[in-house]
Formats: C-alpha cells, sequence, structure tokens
C-alpha cells in the first residue's frame, strides 16, 4: 500500500510542471527561443542572403566579364608596380606596427581594439545584448566585482613617508628630478586638510591662515602662510608641522620644530578635552587636535629613528599605541616593525606580528614580508639548494618557504627589488596595497634587514619564482588572498614619478594587432624583396593567381 502511494505521488509530481528552482529565470517562451536563435544567427542569414543576391545579379552586373577585365589589366602591369605596391604596403604597415606598439607601452592597450570597441561596436550593436537588467544576477555580479576592485584599488598613507624638505627636496637638488608626482601632492594636501583642519578654525585665526595653507599649491606660499600663523598664534602646531616638514633641509632642523609643534599641540589637546562635550564642534576641534597630536610623536619618532636614537623611537610608537589604539589606521605597527627590526629584536618582531598578522585585519608588504623573514631566518644560514635537493626539505625549511610565497602572492613586485634585480628609488607619500609603489615603499627601508641576515635572500631567490607555479590560472582564482587586482598597473603610474619604470603583473600579452601588424609588415617587405630581386618569377606568380581565382 505504501509502494502504491508512493508511486501516485511520483506520478502526480511528474505530470505536474516543474517549479522553477531558486535563484533561477521560469522556462523562456517559444516566442523568447525563436527570438534569441534569430539574434544568434542574424549573421550567417545575411550572409547567405548576400551570397545568394550576388549569384541572383551575376548576369545583369556582368559579373564574369568585369574579371576577365580586370585579368587582362593585371597581366599588363610590370614587377616593378608590384614592388611599388609591396613595398608602399610593408611601410604603411610598419609605421602601424611601431604606433600600436608604443601606444601599448604606453597606455597597456592596443589602440586599434580601443578604437574599435568604443567606436564601431556601438555601430554594429553589440552593446545592446551586454546590457543587464539592475536586478539580474550578472548585474549584481558586475557590481559587486567593481566594489572589490575599487577597495583593492585603494591608496593608502604611506606609514614611512620621508619629509619633504629635509629628503625629497634635498634629491631634487641633486639630480634635478622631481620624485613626487602632482597626483600624489594632491592626495597629501587632501590628507592635510583631513588631519588638521575643522569646522570650527573661523574661531581661531591662525588656524584660518592654516586652513588656506594647506590647499596651497604652491610651496613658497605654503611656508609663508605658516609664518603668518605663527605671527598671529606662536602656539600653533600646525604652523610648526608645515615648516618641519617643507622648510626644514636636514633632519635635525625638523626635529627641532616638531617639538617645538608638540609642545604647542599638547597645550591645545588638553585645553580641548576638558571642552569636549560641550558641542558637537568641540568635539570635532578635540579629534583634530588629536590628529594633530598623534602625527607629531610619530614624526618625531621617525626623526629619532633616523638619527639613530632607535631605543627612543620605539618607546615613542610604544607609548602612541597605548594611548591612541582606535588609531590603528595609521599603522603605526609598520614604524614600530622597521625600527625593532633595526634593534634585531626578532621576539619583540614576532609579539607584534602576532597581533596585527590576523585573518580579520588588512594585510600589507611589511607583515606578510617580515613573517618571512622571520622563519626565514631560522634556517637561511645552512640552506643549500643541492643539499635541499637531495635530502629534501626539513618542517623550517618548509615553513620558511611557504612564508615567502605567501609573500609573494600578497606583492610579487618586492622580490626584484630585495634581489637588487631592479633599482630602487625614493618612496612616494602614498602607496597601492600589492603595487608597485608598496614594493618600493617596503624594499627602500627593509632591504637592510634581509641582508643582515645570513642566507635570507639566497633563500628568497631560490624559492619565490615557485609562487608562480602554485596560484592557479587564471589570476581571478587566486590561491591564498584575493585574486590579484587587474587595477594596480593604472594607479601606481600615477603614484610615481615618470623616470621610473613601473612593474607590471601579470605581465599583459602583446595585443592581436601587434602580432597582425608585425606579420603584415614582414610578409610584405619579403614579398617586395623576392619582386626586386626575382621579377620573372614573382610576374608569373601574380598572374597565376587570378586564374586561380576563376577556376
Amino acid at each position: 500500500m505504501a509502494d502504491g502511494d508512493g508511486l501516485g505521488e511520483a506520478t502526480a509530481a511528474a505530470a505536474s510542471p516543474p517549479a522553477p528552482a531558486p535563484g533561477l529565470s521560469p522556462p523562456l517562451g517559444w516566442r523568447e527561443r525563436l527570438r534569441a536563435g534569430l539574434a544568434g544567427t542574424g549573421a550567417s542569414l545575411w550572409f547567405v542572403a548576400g551570397l545568394g543576391l550576388l549569384y541572383a545579379l551575376r548576369v545583369p552586373l556582368r559579373l564574369c566579364e568585369n574579371l576577365a577585365a580586370v585579368t587582362v589589366f593585371l597581366n599588363s602591369l610590370t614587377p616593378k608596380f608590384y614592388v611599388a605596391l609591396t613595398g608602399t604596403s610593408s611601410l604603411i604597415s610598419g609605421l602601424i606596427f611601431i604606433f600600436e606598439w608604443w601606444y601599448f607601452h604606453k597606455h597597456g592597450t592596443s589602440f586599434i581594439e580601443q578604437v574599435s570597441v568604443s567606436h564601431l561596436r556601438p555601430l554594429m550593436g553589440g552593446t545592446e545584448g551586454s546590457i543587464s537588467e539592475p536586478g539580474s544576477p550578472s548585474s549584481s555580479r558586475e557590481s559587486e566585482t567593481s566594489r572589490q576592485n575599487l577597495s583593492e584599488c585603494k591608496v593608502w598613507r604611506n606609514p614611512l613617508n620621508l619629509f619633504r624638505g629635509a629628503e625629497y627636496r634635498r634629491y631634487t637638488w641633486v639630480t634635478g628630478k622631481e620624485p613626487l608626482t602632482y597626483y600624489d601632492m594632491n592626495l597629501s594636501a587632501q590628507d592635510h586638510q583631513t588631519f588638521f583642519t575643522c569646522d570650527t578654525d573661523f574661531l581661531r585665526p591662525s588656524d584660518t591662515v592654516m586652513q588656506k595653507a594647506w590647499r596651497e599649491r604652491n610651496p613658497p606660499a605654503r611656508i609663508k602662510a605658516a609664518y603668518q600663523a605663527l605671527e598671529l598664534n606662536n602656539d600653533c602646531a600646525t604652523a610648526y608641522v608645515l615648516l618641519a616638514e617643507e622648510e626644514a633641509t636636514t633632519i635635525v632642523d625638523a626635529e627641532r620644530l616638531f617639538k617645538q609643534a608638540l609642545k604647542a599641540g599638547e597645550t591645545i589637546y588638553r585645553r580641548s578635552q576638558q571642552c569636549q562635550h560641550q558641542s558637537p564642534q568641540h568635539e570635532a576641534q578635540l579629534r583634530r587636535d588629536t590628529n594633530v597630536l598623534v602625527y607629531i610623536k610619530r614624526r618625531l619618532a621617525m626623526c629619532a629613528r633616523k638619527l639613530g636614537r632607535i631605543r627612543e623611537a620605539v618607546k615613542i610608537m610604544r607609548d602612541l599605541m597605548k594611548e591612541f589604539p582606535p588609531l590603528t589606521m595609521l599603522n603605526i605597527h609598520e614604524n614600530l616593525l622597521e625600527s625593532l627590526l633595526e634593534l634585531q629584536a626578532y621576539a619583540d618582531v614576532q609579539a607584534v606580528l602576532a597581533k596585527y598578522d590576523d585573518i580579520s585585519l588588512p594585510k600589507s608588504a611589511a607583515i606578510c614580508y617580515t613573517a618571512a623573514l622571520l622563519k626565514t631566518r631560522t634556517v637561511s644560514d645552512k640552506f643549500s639548494p643541492e643539499t635541499a635537493s637531495r635530502r629534501g626539505l626539513s618542517t623550517a625549511e618548509i615553513n620558511a618557504v611557504e612564508a615567502i610565497h605567501r609573500a609573494v602572492e600578497f606583492n610579487p613586485h618586492v622580490p626584484k627589488y630585495l634581489l637588487e634585480m631592479k633599482s630602487l628609488i625614493l618612496p612616494p607619500e602614498h602607496i597601492l596595497k600589492r603595487g608597485d609603489s608598496e614594493a618600493i615603499a617596503y624594499a627602500f627601508f627593509h632591504l637592510q634587514h634581509w641582508k643582515r641576515i645570513e642566507g635570507a635572500l639566497n633563500l628568497l631567490q631560490c624559492t619565490w619564482e615557485g609562487t608562480f607555479r602554485m596560484i592557479p590560472y587564471p589570476l581571478e582564482k587566486g590561491h591564498l588572498f584575493y585574486p590579484y587586482p587587474s587595477c594596480t598597473e593604472t594607479a601606481d603610474r600615477e603614484l610615481l614619478p615618470p623616470f621610473h619604470h613601473v612593474s607590471v603583473y601579470p605581465k599583459k600579452e602583446l595585443p592581436f594587432f601587434i602580432h597582425f601588424t608585425a606579420g603584415l609588415c614582414s610578409s610584405t617587405a619579403m614579398i617586395a624583396l623576392l619582386t626586386h630581386q626575382f621579377p620573372e618569377i614573382m610576374g608569373v606568380f601574380a598572374k597565376a593567381v587570378p586564374w586561380c581565382l576563376l577556376t
């Protein structure tokens, strides 16, 4: 009886129309299927119709007679004509090839493909089928991908950025080159306005002057405005900050100005703490004064680090991280990591990594490569590729190699700078995570730490390229981290100076039209040469081609 009931239920289920699965669209009707089939075969139908029309009009158009006349005309041509024709074709295709090559290396794309996509595709109706409905799964996937790319290509403030007056400007004086791009300096100007200004600046005349100073593009005008602010208020901390950053020509002068800024900043900060609960404006003023105080202390720690007082720098950074724990977005721990590595306090470095190398926190090249360096340090002095190939890798060596692979997958540009396969430049004031700018900023400060550990660079050199065999293809799949973003090249070109050759990953394949124009140029040049050297043979060949077409 139970079997009979089950059979009846199964029959009823088979007779009723199946319900659409969740997330899937209902089946298309016969009209939709017919329309889709016609749209897919439209090009083939037009081609067949054109051939049929041509065949039907072959007699009125006198196609055979015209083709015979063309054959007679071609037979009357001399080899010199073919030499001139093929030579001109080779020259034109060569010029197109050179232009395509230059455009690809400058912009990373093919000019012909770009024009075809942007101008010819709309005329051919190619964009109609690519437009998806706002609520469709494809549109949601595209928006999710765009949001992910946008977050991955976010530009961050370089936690170890140099001083403009004492370092960047001195580089310009010596080399005559500008190490900072306009885009990078414009981002810094926006940061300064965010950190050092608030809505209550109009209450203090000196802050009003400094608000205009941070918006100035001309460095002398900013410095002049800072002095004007000090004339109005000798305790204007942000004016001392600007002078320390841009006017001081040595680190000693910058430290002296930052100490004056610290004295004024602490006074203003204590005053803001007492009034913070009076109104929202006072709370905004306290946030601004907190940012100013943290910035000053951090730069003082960096001055102490550059002047060799490393323990003092470590103490300032630790106190900052304890006093202002919410300001983790400033990445002060990366400054601390670099100073602890200089002290060779590897246990303290490991303690910092245990806190910040967490899956819930954003990664950086400093965290990933420092973790790899610590694991490499335990085995690098005894590592030998020949010995490892004979006996295999030990557990510690496997952990070190995996840490290197993890770091290289996060930022594949760093090893070439650590191994000195590419020349270093001054790091920019802003970096792109996983980009060439971050690799430069990391290697600029951490190359010495890798050199200090015996065999570390040797182990890196032997193992880093194995990372690319582990990453699935295509790169959208990733391995340990999110897929490598495709927007790093464009952002890095904006952040890095034009005299630097930007590292690109993955290497872009040459577009089809570069191969096509190169082949066309070579083939036509070869035909021109053969026609010039063997005119009789090439003439016979040219006359035989139309007869082959007729038959």
